[in-house]
């Protein structure tokens, strides 16, 4: 087995015992170099349905550890690069990888065999989405797969009906999407400025281990990695108060267009 390996592992997560799975976050630019010299530039949404969470993500700003160090950044932008252009490849490589005994649970060396898709970035398309089920059906017993997503509406498609027994997932908010979590019925994740805010919308904090987002209470809840001064409320919070913006502006432009009839 090589060691270049697929899964990586952060500070925090090395000390959870918990492997992870990064793509770059939000709008991304690859730059493609032809055999003639010629470049061309692709742009690609790793974060569809990305709402106000872009404006406060940890992956995306300047103080992050993955802007700062160029070796993190390369590692991110190889593994998109994969998917979108060799995807089988990535999926083989991925799956054998899995078999390592590096990944299987073993407690007493700290290893929890719980893997975190997606440190940064989402499922971002169907076919992306697809063979992530397919890699977690065949993986070895004793992994668990875990995620945060905004991607509401394809895991409504495509994960709810088809969920692979080892693989739990939170809904997360701040997105596009937020409308379509019910409160009541799926489990979901908001961040909060401060631990007292987390705690006073009544969401349980997952600062002990990352894990409690899919083994504690439903209401997972987190606290902003660095003061951001424009985060005045949660995600969700803002999300609501953005959509409902929205929303106004329409029912305005419908009622200027009517009036010009």
């Amino acid at each position: 087995m090589a060691t270049n390996w697929l899964l990586s592992q952060n500070e925090r997560m090395k000390k959870q015992g918990i492997f992870s799975w990064t793509l770059p976050a939000w709008v991304v630019r690859l730059t493609d170099e032809a055999p003639d010299g010629t470049t061309t530039v692709r742009t690609v949404n790793v974060c569809p349905s990305a709402g106000v969470c872009a404006k406060a993500c940890y992956a995306l700003g300047a103080d992050s550890g993955y802007i700062r160090f160029p070796a993190a950044r390369a590692r991110h932008l190889r593994n998109l690069r994969m998917v979108l252009d060799t995807p089988l490849l990535w999926r083989e490589q991925m799956a054998a990888e899995l078999r390592h005994p590096r990944y299987q649970p073993d407690h007493a060396k700290g290893r929890l065999g719980h893997i975190r898709i997606h440190d940064a970035g989402d499922f971002f398309d169907d076919s992306y989405t697809r063979m992530w089920l397919e890699i977690m059906k065949g993986a070895p017993r004793g992994l668990t797969f875990y995620a945060y997503t905004k991607q509401v509406s394809r895991f409504r498609r495509l994960v709810e009906t088809n969920q692979p027994a080892n693989f739990k997932f939170v809904y997360s908010k701040g997105g596009k999407e937020d409308h379509l979590i019910d409160p009541v019925r799926d489990r979901h994740a908001d961040v909060f400025p401060t631990l007292a805010e987390l705690e006073a919308a009544g969401y349980s904090s997952q600062a002990a281990s990352d894990v409690l987002a899919i083994y504690g209470p439903p209401r997972v809840g987190m606290t902003v990695n660095r003061p951001r001064k424009h985060l005045t409320a949660s995600f969700g919070q803002l999300q609501e108060q953005q959509d409902a913006e929205a929303a106004a502006r329409r029912t305005r432009q419908q009622a200027k267009a009517r009036t010009r009839r």
